[in-house]
């Protein structure tokens, strides 16, 4: 288990911070007010450019967002600025009902917020409410058009606030916690061409309308993990809890839906090519090699993805075979 542990922190790329730097953890209210009365992120829409969040915070967002299945679930972070960085330290859950396409928080939640940040002030945290997450179940992490707008709300009032996403479908088939960080621009501002981002991701294309839509009017921030004497305790018992289930669990048999969606979605997109090649060849059209090549290759690179993912799964059932099939068996 403690190697599962230590693997799933290589995977996640969860650095080891020293222990004279858990002041990570403190909160000084002098600093953060003057981080508020001067708002340099006013100044610079794109001003913060890194998300550091403790490897506790992930995992207790992972869990939440595996139970959700295939509804969207949505909770808060904690934690503080520090330069033109994020720092996480813990997040929670919000007591919302979602939807497999939308998650909103009504009043219900929003008193809960509250009162949840009042009894943490009791217990002497001073930590603010940074941000909010919540997941896109199988379609990637990026900011769908009601995304965008509750952020840009969410801007102008509990300013500085982040966006995270996670997509937990992907993160049992890679192994790996898929999670992007985001911040909206000023409705006024246009972002200068070219300045997405380059990393590639697959998204479905009954989503990519509305990914298209709106991916000029925000942009990603860098996210790393960390975590430090403070939390490895904390880390250690909701490990032991993530661990049975992720043992139990066959990655190809808990993702199967995901995974036919997948196939599914990338039969219709070849399909949608080769009849685009088709209509060029029928107009007598010379044939585009920078767009349609282009399409081809996102076409690949999504058939590559899948692929890698089922043979990962394979290898674990083959490991968890080989490890525990005769266990406890009369020699």
């Amino acid at each position: 288990m403690a190697s599962a542990l230590r693997a799933w922190e290589l995977e996640n790329a969860v650095k080891l911070i020293d222990p004279h730097r858990d002041a990570l953890y403190s909160y000084d209210v002098e600093e953060q007010k003057a981080l508020q009365d001067e708002r340099p992120w006013r100044k610079d829409p794109h001003y913060f450019q890194h998300v550091r969040i403790s490897a506790v915070a992930l995992l207790k967002m992972v869990m939440h967002a595996r139970s959700g299945g295939s509804i969207e679930i949505m909770g808060l972070m904690q934690g503080k600025i520090a330069g033109d960085t994020f720092v996480v330290t813990d997040a929670f859950r919000l007591p919302v009902e979602g939807t497999e396409t939308n998650v909103n928080a009504g009043a219900q939640a929003d008193e809960y917020m509250v009162q949840y940040l009042e009894a943490c002030r009791e217990s002497g945290r001073q930590d603010n409410a940074v941000g909010w997450y919540h997941s896109h179940p199988g379609y990637g992490c990026w900011l769908s058009g009601t995304d965008v707008k509750t952020q840009m709300l969410q801007q102008q009032v509990l300013e500085p606030y982040l966006a995270i996403v996670i997509d937990p479908d992907r993160t049992i088939s890679a192994g790996k916690v898929d999670i992007g960080a985001f911040r909206t621009f000023p409705e006024d501002y246009k972002p200068p061409a070219g300045g997405g981002s380059d990393d590639y991701q697959t998204i479905p294309l009954a989503k990519m309308e509305d990914f298209g839509a709106h991916a000029s009017q925000y942009y990603a921030l860098e996210v790393t993990s960390y975590k430090s004497t403070l939390d490895s305790h904390l880390l250690e018992l909701l490990w032991n809890k993530y661990w049975v289930s992720t043992l139990s669990q066959s990655p190809l048999f808990t993702n199967r839906d995901y995974s036919s969606k997948q196939m599914l979605d990338l039969s219709q997109k070849t399909q949608d090519a080769e009849r685009s090649l088709q209509g060029n060849a029928r107009g007598g059209g010379q044939h585009r090699s920078t767009g349609k090549d282009a399409q081809l290759e996102k076409i690949v690179r999504d058939g590559n993805k899948i692929a890698g993912e089922e043979v990962t799964g394979l290898l674990a059932c083959e490991v968890k075979a080989k490890l525990f099939n005769g266990v406890g068996a009369v020699a």
